[in-house]
């Protein structure tokens, strides 16, 4: 890598843009950051700004875009900063930009992220609800402008190191016959079912093996992620849902794997860290040193694999349910599942009613294709009214 990359970091304060910006931090030669993105958190991003000099800050909320403005004005810091979607679009297009990091949690990253692979840039994908909510859209945006598509997430980009180099369109072509979607199987995996009623929002984030953001850890006691990845990868990596198989492995050292049709099962292992796969896409084709340690397959001394429980993990089902029915059924999954987990990390509903609203909003939804910009975001809007609306009659009985 001769040339430093030019960075935008989408969601720098969450546990994506925190790993990245330590990843970078090692290697200050070869990145440096132009633009930092935060939701309403203004004292870690102003730190981050003091540390990192960019020449742009965006906050989602206005009202946190003056306070930063003011503080960074104060310490004559000449860092500009905006504020909302046109803002965190502009920093994922500038000129000077050659890699947007994207890592907003949730729908909120999609028309950034949409806008980084419509300007053609290398995209480190780690919001997977762009994929879920977008697919088809998303990936013929990326085609057409010559964008370079790289996964973050552990699983994926696991999957990608276990790929041919170059893929052909048609995965059979390349005797690729299945791939293993790997999953913790989060906090809740031996729990009796009996407890899931009265489980709490402090144990459903407590998860055994990552650190990650609470929507996320929620998504992963409930094992919806694991759909989200399963809808993720059919887009990424041009495979029938039906070629993927999720795999419970409660260590978390195998991030997932490829099977081929000689018999052979690629793998990629690793000490559960988002560096590593964060590292892997900075610097993509080359490798460079990520902070993790390395895995001591001694100390690891076994690997456990065990099939889902669909009684268990019903988000699982809806989701496989959600990728046939189509396109604007996976956009209501999402949508709803994002207000049902926000409604029970503020304490409104159980852990248990979270997929039972899943499932009530999308027995009401109506099932058509959507593929443009504004059939996605009338999609996701008309399934986030109807969630809300479940929840004020739940809230009123």
């Amino acid at each position: 890598m001769n040339a430093s990359r030019a960075l935008t970091i989408l969601g720098s304060t969450g546990s994506i843009g925190q790993n990245t910006l330590d990843v970078v931090s090692r290697h200050q030669d070869k990145y440096r950051i132009v633009a930092l993105t935060a939701n309403t958190d203004v004292d870690a991003i102003e730190q981050q700004c003091l540390q990192w000099q960019p020449e742009y800050a965006v906050m989602s909320d206005q009202g946190c875009a003056q306070q930063l403005s003011d503080r960074l004005k104060a310490r004559a810091m000449d860092t500009q900063v905006l504020a909302g979607v046109e803002g965190l679009k502009k920093v994922s297009s500038l000129d000077q930009v050659d890699t947007v990091v994207a890592g907003i949690v949730g729908a909120a990253g999609l028309l950034p992220t949409l806008s980084a692979a419509e300007s053609g840039k290398r995209v480190l994908l780690a919001n997977k609800e762009a994929l879920v909510m977008s697919g088809r859209l998303f990936m013929d945006t990326v085609r057409n402008s010559g964008a370079i598509l790289l996964p973050v997430d552990s699983e994926h980009n696991a999957i990608f190191q276990c790929m041919p180099q170059q893929p052909p369109q048609a995965p059979e072509h390349s005797g690729i016959n299945r791939i293993l979607l790997t999953a913790s199987g989060g906090p809740f995996r031996t729990t009796p079912l009996e407890q899931f009623q009265s489980i709490t929002p402090e144990q459903a984030v407590s998860h055994p093996n990552w650190v990650m953001g609470q929507k996320i850890s929620v998504d992963s006691a409930t094992m919806m992620n694991k759909g989200l990845e399963v809808i993720e990868a059919h887009w990424l990596f041009n495979v029938p849902h039906d070629l993927i198989e999720v795999v419970i492995h409660p260590q978390s050292i195998i991030h997932s794997m490829v099977s081929y049709a000689d018999g052979s099962i690629l793998a990629q292992l690793g000490n559960p860290d988002m560096r590593t796969p964060i590292a892997h896409c900075l610097a993509w084709p080359e490798r460079i040193d990520s902070g993790v340690e390395p895995l001591d397959i001694f100390d690891v001394a076994k690997l456990e694999f065990e099939k889902p429980d669909l009684q268990r993990f019903p988000c699982l089902k809806l989701c496989y349910q959600a990728i046939q029915a189509g396109s604007a059924a996976c956009i209501a999954l999402n949508a709803a599942n994002e207000i049902a987990v926000e409604a029970f990390l503020q304490k409104n509903i159980a852990f248990t009613a979270i997929a039972a609203l899943i499932e009530s909003v999308l027995s009401e939804i109506t099932i058509t294709d959507a593929n443009t910009l504004d059939e996605i975001l009338a999609a996701d809007q008309s399934a986030r009214e109807i969630a809300r609306s479940h929840i004020n009659n739940l809230q009123t009985v």
